[in-house]
């Protein structure tokens, strides 16, 4: 099976948006282009144009554009009119298959604000990208839009019944520390790991009171851990308990089981000194190794997933608003951002690994292979 053939397996149900009597390139081939074109850094319709130009003869050769490639205006007019849950359907559907996940695995749901999105001429709002995480396997698992950081909360369900949590810990910040959050996940055979704070105050006043004592104990390997770099000491402390009286407390908590502290200290050059608390309920029996490890994994999609977005992918600098396009080149983004880490032939940053992608197409089908792998063997 092509890599065409196996990336339509899964986004078959993707409808084209042009009339039938105007259509001059297959759709497909317009999809499957701009995934690729992410892969090797594309950052807009005319970017996408030039990847198609650099790599015309391999994608002939796979039997695409036959008749020659589509202008930049072509490629935006077909993309930004594809219905994004479908799109958004079929990138888990790709995920499920593709990705291997183990019981007590982190998944990590955080929320990201696409700074460029804003449609001047409508003046529609910047796009606000609900994701979730695999931290261990640092894969994208699934996304759904919001217009604002404040409709997370709405966001959040609807992103967690597209996947399959079976068996996995669902951390997720304060935002969404919500009951019905909270139910969603143990009904879908999963554990929640919520951070609580102000938005819960009766709830919040009760754990942090619950680990008073706890926090005064002497340190151990175990609970502390110190990192020294670059002038600035930061140094870790974690405590779970038992939620003991807390859970008959609490009964709106569905399943609550352990609560805990994480502890962050900060010296900047011997001289400034500051300290947090964040504190969080569980519905799984987490031991201090497993709480830290959660803790860790769910602060490490700033820099495994906003970070690379940013900085290597330059999203926030993507100018393109334009209908749905701004979920669309989302997704496809996070599409080529896993299928780039699954790609371990070429020892490289994610970085190298794109600028390589975009001028070899000999090394771009060899992410595609890593991607599609286990497509093929279906």
């Amino acid at each position: 099976m092509n890599h065409q053939a196996a990336f339509t397996q899964f986004f078959f149900d993707l409808e084209d948006p042009r009339q039938a009597t105007k259509i001059a390139y297959p759709f497909f081939d317009v999809v499957f282009l701009t995934v690729c074109a992410a892969i090797g850094g594309a950052h807009g319709w005319e970017d996408i144009e030039l990847f198609g130009e650099a790599h015309l003869e391999w994608l002939q050769r796979n039997g695409l554009f036959l008749k020659g490639l589509p202008v930049h205006d072509t490629i935006a007019r077909i993309i930004s009119r594809i219905q994004p849950e479908q799109f958004q359907n079929a990138f888990v559907r790709w995920m499920q298959a593709t990705s291997e996940r183990t019981d007590g695995e982190l998944i990590a749901i955080d929320g990201k604000t696409l700074r460029s999105s804003y449609d001047r001429d409508s003046r529609q709002s910047t796009i606000h990208m609900v994701s979730a995480f695999a931290a261990k396997n640092r894969l994208v698992l699934g996304q759904v839009k919001t217009d604002a950081k404040s409709n997370e909360i709405t966001a959040i369900p609807e992103l967690l019944a597209l996947l399959d949590i079976k068996g996995c810990l669902v951390s997720i910040d304060a935002m969404g520390c919500q009951t019905e959050i909270a139910s969603t996940i143990v009904k879908g055979g999963g554990d929640y790991l919520l951070a609580v704070k102000g938005n819960q105050p009766t709830l919040h006043n009760a754990v942090r009171a619950a680990l008073v004592e706890s926090t005064k104990k002497p340190l151990s390997e175990e609970t502390f851990s110190v990192e020294k770099e670059h002038g600035r000491i930061d140094g870790r402390e974690y405590h779970v308990l038992p939620a003991g009286a807390l859970a008959e407390q609490f009964p709106e908590w569905k399943a609550l089981k352990s609560i805990g502290v994480a502890i962050s200290y900060r010296i900047e050059n011997m001289e400034k000194f500051s300290m947090e608390y964040r504190y969080y309920i569980s519905s799984a029996e987490l031991t201090p190794e497993q709480f830290s490890s959660a803790v860790r994994g769910h602060w490490a999609i700033e820099n495994s997933l906003h970070w690379v977005l940013d900085v290597v992918m330059n999203e926030d600098a993507c100018q393109i608003y334009r209908g749905d396009a701004p979920q669309i080149l989302a997704c496809a983004r996070h599409m080529a951002q896993n299928m780039l880490r699954a790609e371990t032939s070429r020892k490289a940053s994610l970085r190298k690994k794109q600028q390589f992608a975009g001028m070899c197409s000999t090394y771009l089908e060899k992410v595609l292979d890593a991607g599609l792998a286990k497509l093929n063997q279906i």
